[in-house]
């Protein structure tokens, strides 16, 4: 399961937690959201560091891989190879 699907799953488990928590107590229902909304981020801060954490390596892992993408494109685009000057891409001298 990737690290942001879990992580998104422990927000909201957290929030329904809470929600349930203050479900008993006599309070306005919006008042009751509001106040379970703010409680839940901020036990997500402490409670879910480490899958927030994987979350933010796995993102910049992708962004790097869509940055390397991005400026191989760009140079096959702009007629550079990356194999030796000598050769071509298929291996036959020039």
């Amino acid at each position: 399961m990737s690290a942001a699907v879990k992580y998104t799953l422990g927000r909201i488990g957290l929030f329904v937690l809470v929600l349930a928590a203050l479900w008993l107590v006599d309070i306005n229902v919006f008042l009751k959201l509001m106040l379970a909304l703010v409680f839940s981020a901020a036990l997500s801060f402490f409670l879910l560091k480490g899958w927030r954490d994987e979350m933010a390596e796995e993102m910049a892992g992708a962004a790097q891989r869509r940055r390397e993408e991005k400026q191989r494109l760009r140079a096959a685009l702009a007629g550079e190879d990356e194999s030796s000057e000598g050769e071509r891409q298929d291996g036959q001298p020039r």
